[in-house]
């Protein structure tokens, strides 16, 4: 599955919610999300870009995937599916 070109780093924010992520301090344009499902916390970095580059969003995807123990496309359905 491909990933978005226009994504967004507040839309990428509110989908993340799902997985108990919530927004926890923003410093300029990047905010700071952390999910405690697991039993210890996860932090994770997104700029609040209109549009967030591939590369970007792959490297966000690929570290919410690996706390959360799925693989990528897995969770790549989820999200955009």
């Amino acid at each position: 599955m491909s990933l978005p070109r226009d994504l967004s780093g507040n839309r990428l924010a509110s989908l993340l919610g799902r997985f108990g992520y919530q927004i926890t301090r923003q410093t300029g344009s990047h905010m700071r999300l952390t999910s405690a499902l697991q039993g210890s916390q996860h932090h994770v970095t997104v700029p609040q870009h209109k549009a967030l580059r591939v590369g970007t969003l792959h490297a966000i995807l690929s570290d919410v995937a690996a706390y959360l123990q799925k693989p990528v496309e897995e969770l790549k359905k989820e999200l955009f599916g």
